[in-house]
């Protein structure tokens, strides 16, 4: 079996391809171009956001694929500012419009806090995420949905859903890579059946630069985009590597190699790495 074909069960017995193109960063009027390529290639999960700017481009490139809509799992993402029943459902309806799709097989809310407060508030938003989650469910019993999740939730934020909705989280995604492997979260996740995903997987770049790393991507004879990949499907979770250029693409998904017990401890005790510029990205809240 290919790893594009290599799927997980989520917790309503949904497919989730393990595999996905990322395409943050990549321009509305470029990521049709990406997303076709990529089902070309073998890629049958695709995952945006309404941040990302570039929904309309992901739906007309999953709209002309040469492969039918079943056949692509296609993920978009609530803007993390949006901590409301109303807003959350226009905006899913405005997803879906821009997209020219009749459903999405994901939604998630994009994270906890609306994303200048990231490091800086100790408020977790648990009234709103009920409301944004609420307008979700709502969703998946009108068609418009398959399956609802979360992004960068804490065990606190999964306990909030969990405990004051009718509907476990199908999958929390976390930054993951080699310097940054939060197990307990991963363990918590797992433990409470929900498909954990890796966004993130080559540190925002930063992994290339790293001595260890690429001193283990020699000992494995692969590139250190494909030990980083290889490490987080090693985890058991979703690798969502994000890229334009089919060839990336490729190499992205030729991950037929096993590391080792003990080089996989060692990778993942290595310590947080400096992300350059890339420590101004939301996800930091946007502060060196």
């Amino acid at each position: 079996m290919s790893v594009y074909d290599e799927t997980f069960t989520m917790n309503n017995g949904i497919k989730i391809p393990k595999l996905a193109l990322g395409v943050w960063e990549i321009p509305d009027n470029k990521v049709a171009t990406a997303v076709e390529d990529a089902v070309k290639v073998g890629y049958r999960h695709i995952d945006t956001a309404q941040a990302y700017g570039n929904e309309r481009g992901v739906g007309e490139g999953v709209r002309k694929a040469d492969v039918s809509r079943e056949n692509i799992f296609v993920n978009s993402k609530v803007a993390a500012e949006i901590k409301n029943y109303d807003e959350a459902k226009k905006s899913i309806d405005d997803t879906l419009s821009k997209m020219g799709l009749d459903y999405l097989d994901m939604m998630i809310i994009h994270n906890p806090q609306p994303w200048a407060e990231v490091n800086q508030s100790k408020d977790r938003h648990f009234e709103g995420n009920l409301e944004t989650w609420r307008a979700m469910e709502d969703a998946v019993k009108a068609g418009k949905l398959k399956t609802i999740g979360v992004s960068s939730f804490e065990k606190e934020d999964l306990d909030n859903l969990i405990k004051n909705s009718d509907t476990k989280p199908a999958v929390n995604q976390i930054q993951i890579h080699i310097g940054e492997t939060p197990m307990d979260l991963i363990k918590y996740s797992q433990d409470n059946g929900i498909v954990v995903e890796a966004f993130s997987p080559i540190a925002h770049g930063a992994a290339m630069n790293n001595e260890v790393i690429k001193k283990m991507a020699a000992k494995y004879n692969v590139s250190v985009p494909q030990l980083c990949i290889r490490f987080d499907w090693q985890l058991n979770v979703v690798v969502l590597p994000k890229t334009g250029n089919i060839d990336h693409m490729k190499s992205n998904a030729d991950i037929d190699f096993e590391i080792s017990a003990e080089d996989m401890r060692s990778l993942a005790a290595l310590d947080k790495m400096d992300y350059g510029d890339a420590s101004l990205y939301p996800v930091f809240g946007g502060k060196m």
